[in-house]
């Protein structure tokens, strides 16, 4: 099958520098891209030079990592779309699995590898470790990561299995499916729009997987900090707007409303460690989505499938009953 892999940058010279020797070494199958959102340092002139293989495509302007790989996509014509960070170090033979998942199940439209964290390589990275799933009230979690609780790497979740959501950090969807659903949605600019995406693939009977045979190492938060109120402000909003898109019918309203004490409960905690800005930025990204709320809703999809739905709280079972890892 051909395969496209596909780098989103934004003035990262220095992470091209260090992470795309490993993509281009390993991915012979591949026709390897940069996306550039309108970098102004040395990215571009650094891969022509060093790399001429890679074909760059030009996006006129930082359209954040949302509509970056939708207008980025529009000029890449392949079979399989590899959307990977900027910060992820591949593996040997880290395609095959994933291509053979893809030949073997016509009904799998999304792949996520294992995914572990470069700085710390026998532990899980944050960003989707061994698959996602999201609880009732819309937090998302992962195997091998609850909230900021990593799990170490001894081959728990050695298994070829199905998933709820898979990380944008490495994420292959066939790309006929990205076009059907539109790619990702603008108005999340960066931060859970996979998992927007991945809930929509479902709603439509697409099948979402988690391939541990093929393995990378994410360094995360390269270009956003894990500390950082945007990031904070993003997530919040994205999150209830996710939710307004993808929930049934007859759960929406009375979820966002438990979502929405939670955020203020949230918000509170952040304010006791003296955290103000983030939670001025929970007060921003609710001010955001009420002006956003309209038009999402109209964004729904006539059938909104249950299958997502956990009947337990992520919150509850981490804080109250010690659930630090997914076995729990």
């Amino acid at each position: 099958m051909e395969i496209a892999v596909v780098i989103l940058n934004w003035n990262g010279v220095q992470l091209l520098e260090q992470f795309l020797p490993s993509i281009v070494q390993y991915s012979p199958e591949a026709t390897i891209y940069i996306a550039d959102n309108a970098s102004t340092d040395d990215s571009i002139s650094f891969v022509l030079a060093n790399f001429p293989s890679v074909k760059i495509v030009k996006n006129d302007s930082n359209l954040g990592f949302a509509d970056g790989y939708n207008e980025a996509l529009k000029h890449i014509d392949a079979e399989i779309y590899a959307l990977v960070n900027s910060d992820v170090e591949v593996t040997k033979n880290w395609l095959q699995p994933i291509l053979k998942t893809f030949e073997n199940e016509a009904e799998t439209a999304i792949i996520q590898p294992k995914i572990l964290d470069f700085k710390r390589k026998e532990y899980f990275e944050y960003a989707g470790a061994a698959g996602g799933f999201i609880d009732q009230y819309g937090y998302p979690y992962c195997r091998g990561r609850i909230f900021d609780t990593l799990e170490k790497d001894y081959g728990q979740y050695n298994d070829n299995c199905e998933i709820f959501w898979a990380s944008g950090a490495c994420f292959f969807i066939r790309s006929l499916v990205y076009k059907e659903l539109k790619g990702f949605d603008a108005d999340f600019f960066a931060h859970q729009e996979e998992i927007d995406l991945c809930w929509r693939a479902t709603n439509k009977g697409y099948k979402i997987k988690y391939n541990s045979e093929s393995v990378v190492y994410h360094v995360g938060g390269a270009t956003l900090q894990q500390g950082n109120p945007k990031k904070t402000y993003l997530n919040f909003r994205n999150s209830l707007l996710m939710l307004t898109k993808n929930l049934p019918k007859d759960k929406l309203y009375w979820i966002l409303f438990c979502r929405m004490i939670l955020d203020g409960v949230a918000g509170l905690h952040f304010l006791s460690q003296g955290k103000f800005s983030h939670f001025l930025a929970i007060l921003k990204a609710h001010g955001s989505f009420y002006k956003l709320f309209s038009s999402n809703l109209k964004k729904r999809n006539k059938f909104q499938t249950e299958k997502y739905y956990n009947t337990k709280s992520i919150v509850y079972s981490y804080y109250i009953n010690s659930g630090k890892v997914f076995a729990k």
